[in-house]
Formats: structure tokens, sequence, C-alpha cells
């Protein structure tokens, strides 16, 4: 017979019946506070033109890598789950759907299940657990949802609540769906592009001069020299921030903000220009670039966020056939005290600078980012994300940070995921865990409970608005 499937009501809370009482209460505060995204990677396509999903795997599979690797490593092959295949039609859909159904039991223990379950019982209102027996009657059941009006993304948003929608861009965009939806008084979410340039940081890149005369044209600048690249690169900002945006994005591989003297970055630049920069330049000018969007962001507002220590594509063979954003994207170690000191001691007091620092290296948070963001205004720890964005990291996050930063000093949750209907159970589990945190320190007489009511409603709304100048 086919197991039912039940959201417990106290899922995710601690286990010892005092606390939990405490965090159920602490829970009750903030479930129903709306929700800001101000990270993620919903295309603004999807609601500008209200476009509707296709079928349950477009819709759960094919775009999430938390979904898919977990299958690959499995042996079933990305094209199976319909990756890089474009639109599937409904044979090919219905077999990637059986083989998440088949192997449900691989997500055991995951956040991904958990993300999943919410979204089949709590959205779709499955109340029997997938399996390879009722598949098929699954996913006409997702179907039958899917075909709704109200299953549409503008319906959602209201739906979800999401009161703040961020995207990422890239800075060649001329943001036209962003400028669609402002323009329409239906959608009442605001939707921020996000400023995206990390391609054009990376001298080392084959493509890099061939991206920068695309910036050139894109900015009305002439990027010949370094002067013209700063200006191009400001000039497209400002075109974001025209559009809404709240912040910049960036990820490299470690996070090193070496800062060069005004000589040498125009000549290194220069160098690159001409293909005979070497290897060394090529990160050193990287590592200055990036010190120059903190001080770019200090001139303009843009809240910037860093997630460095990730080996993309891991795997040359999946990246060949399928792409990046695949799943296999690999955490690696990174420093942050002696990396990070060039920036900040030129920027780290500056009033108009937000500096929102997300790792996967988790080994850093009591090391260094929480120490670091304990003292420089402009610096805040961000929420776990990607490989960490799981109860027990995101336990052992508080735990962590805490200590030495508090609670202020934390950006609030980011969810970082197009998978737009895990978007509600993935806020809905950071409320969740943040009530049974802070219940600790109240069952420990280390905190008052309406203060860590106080507290738990920051962290949701008052947090991400204040640090994303929202």
């Amino acid at each position: 017979m086919t197991a039912p499937l039940t959201l417990h009501p106290d899922r995710l809370l601690p286990p010892d019946p005092g606390t939990r009482e405490v965090a159920r209460r602490l829970y009750e505060h903030v479930r129903d506070l709306p929700i800001i995204s101000p990270h993620g990677h919903v295309p603004p396509a999807w609601i500008a033109h209200d476009t509707p999903f296709r079928d349950p795997t477009s819709l759960l599979i094919t775009p999430d890598h938390y979904v898919n690797r977990l299958m690959h490593a499995s042996g079933v092959p990305l094209a199976d789950l319909g990756v890089g295949q474009g639109d599937l039609d409904e044979a090919a859909s219905r077999r990637a759907f059986r083989l998440l159904c088949e192997h449900w039991g691989v997500y055991a223990g995951t956040p991904v299940r958990y993300w999943l379950e919410d979204e089949f019982a709590g959205i779709f209102g499955i109340d029997e657990r997938p399996d390879a027996d009722n598949a098929d009657r699954l996913y006409d059941r997702i179907a039958a949802w899917i075909a709704r009006p109200e299953s549409r993304p503008r319906a959602l948003l209201e739906a979800f609540d999401i009161e703040v929608l961020a995207t990422t861009d890239d800075p060649l965009g001329d943001l036209a769906d962003h400028a669609a939806i402002a323009a329409d008084p239906a959608v009442r979410t605001r939707v921020a592009p996000t400023f995206r340039p990390d391609r054009f940081l990376e001298p080392g890149r084959p493509d890099w001069n061939a991206l920068t005369d695309a910036l050139a044209k894109a900015a009305g600048a002439d990027t010949g020299d370094w002067a013209g690249w700063v200006t191009a690169m400001e000039n497209r900002r400002a075109h974001f921030r025209a559009h809404g945006a709240v912040s910049t994005d960036h990820s490299h591989a470690d996070l090193r903000t070496d800062v060069l003297d005004d000589a040498e970055v125009r000549r290194v630049y220069a160098a690159a220009r001409a293909g005979s920069a070497t290897p060394a330049q090529h990160r050193a000018l990287q590592r200055h670039m990036l010190a120059e969007m903190a001080r770019m962001s200090c001139d303009d507002g843009l809240t910037m966020t860093l997630h460095p220590a990730v080996a993309r594509n891991h795997h040359p063979g999946t990246f060949e056939a399928y792409g990046a954003d695949v799943g296999v994207d690999i955490p690696t170690a990174v420093e942050a005290t002696r990396a990070l000191q060039p920036l900040l001691a030129r920027y780290g007091t500056h009033p108009n600078l937000k500096l929102v620092v997300f790792t996967i290296d988790e080994t850093v948070y009591s090391r260094e980012l929480g120490p670091l963001a304990g003292f420089y205004p402009a610096l805040y720890v961000g929420a776990p994300w990607w490989f960490i964005d799981a109860p027990d990291a995101i336990r052992r996050f508080r735990r962590a940070v805490t200590e030495s930063a508090g609670f202020t000093r934390t950006s609030g949750f980011i969810d970082d995921t197009r998978a737009f209907c895990s978007i509600p159970a993935r806020h809905d589990m950071a409320r969740r865990l943040d009530a049974g945190h802070l219940a600790e320190l109240v069952v420990d007489h280390r905190l008052a409970e309406d203060e860590a009511a106080d507290i738990a409603r920051a962290l949701v709304v008052d947090q991400p608005r204040k640090v994303f100048k929202l």
C-alpha cells in the first residue's frame, strides 16, 4: 500500500517539550509574515509574461540542480530529467517524473526532501508518498494544478505572499522584462534585478576581450583603457539602479581583494586587453576589480554580496554536454580574514556600504566571518545557502555566528532558487529553525521571550529590508 504523506505541524522544532512549546509561540509570530527574497534566480520573463508552467517536470525537476544532482549520483542521466533537452513532450516529462518518484528514497534526510514534501502536500494537496506505483497518478494531480489560472506565476506571487523577489541578471541586459513588470499595476510584488558581473571581472577568460567590447557598446563608453572600463561599469550599474536593482552579486574562486596602485592597474589592464598579461596579472586585476565593485557600491548604494568557495563545473564532460548550473559545482575551503582586509581597510567603515558574505565553507563562520561582522559596520554574514541551507547546517550557523556577531549582523534568509514553488517551503524552514534557536536561548534564560519574538520577526523582514535597503 502507498504510504501517507503528511506535514507535521511541529516539524523542525526542538524535540524537548518545554523548548518546543516556546518555539511554537515564536513561530506563530512569524509564520504568516510576507516573504522577502533578495537573492534568487527566477527568470523575470516568467513574471513579465505571466508564463504558465508547462508540466510537473519543468516545474519541479529540470530547473532544480538540487533535485537533479542526487538522482545523477544514483545513475540517472541528466538528459532523462530534461536537462538540456528543451521543452519535453508529455511522454518524456512523465518518464522524468517517474524517475523522481522511483528515487524518492535517495532524498531521505536531505533538505530537498523537506522542500519537496512541503510542495507536494502544502501546495498540490498530495497525501501519499511518491513511489513507482503512484507516479503517473501524482503527475496527473500536479498537471491539473498547473492548468488552473491561479497557478500562474503572478497569481503565485500573491498566494505565496512574496513582497520582494530579486532576480539575477547579466550586465548587458536591457532589463525590458523588469521595466514591463514595474509598469504593470497588476503586479504588487517588487521584482528587482541584480547586477551579476562575474564574467566581466575575470580577465583570464578566453572571451574576456570580447565581453569587454560588448560592455563598451552597452554602456556607451570606450573600454580601451582602465578608466573607460570603470566608466562602463558605473554606467551599467546606473542602468540597473534605474530599473530597481538593490544589489550586486559576485562569485569568484576566493575572497582576495588586493588593490593595485593607479599606475599598475592601468598597466595590467592594458596588458590584459593586448593579450599579453600573465596568469598572475589576470588574478591581480580580477582582485582589484572586485575591490573596485565595493568602491562603486559606496558611491551608488547597491548592496554587494559575495559568495566564493565554489569549484565550478567540476565534471568537464557534463559541462560540455549541458553547460553550467546543472549541479556540478562543488564546495571548497576559503579564507576570509586576510583576503578581505584590503577591501575592509578602505571601505569597511564607509556609511554607504553594505557587504554580505555568503560561503559554502561553514568552518569560517565562527572563526572569521562572525568576528569580522562583529567589528566592521559594512559587513554582514549571509545566511547558509546552497549545500548548507539544510536544517542542521542552519542550526550550526546560528550557534556559530550569534556568539560573536549577534543577530543584527546577519542578512536574513536567502533562498537562492529558480525552483519557484520551493520558495515558501525554504523560507518557512528558516522561520521554524530560527524559532527553535531562539527558544533555546529563552529556556536557557539568556533571552526574554518577548525579545525573542522581536528578533524572530527582525530576521524575517527587518534585516533583509535593512541590509538590502528595501
